[in-house]
């Protein structure tokens, strides 16, 4: 399978800054967001800082928290 330069070179640190930036765009703190997601507040961290690759289901949880569609989240801005 062939893939664009974009696919290849989105990593899992831009996803981080982008929830990261979506998250406070919302007025969301990493706590009540975690508590939105019904996630760890130290695992939003660990995803903002690119040190955690979540899975589908927490990647739709997030999206959905966020009201966005899925791919919003892998746009790099």
């Amino acid at each position: 399978m062939r893939y664009s330069n974009m696919e290849r070179s989105f990593t899992v640190e831009d996803f981080g800054k982008r929830l990261r930036a979506l998250r406070k765009e919302r007025g969301y703190s990493q706590e009540s967001f975690a508590l939105t997601v019904e996630l760890d507040r130290t695992y939003i961290g660990g995803i903002e800082r690119g040190e955690r690759n979540p899975g589908l289901k927490t990647i739709v949880r997030i999206a959905d928290a966020l009201d966005v569609p899925v791919a919003d989240l892998f746009v790099v801005h």
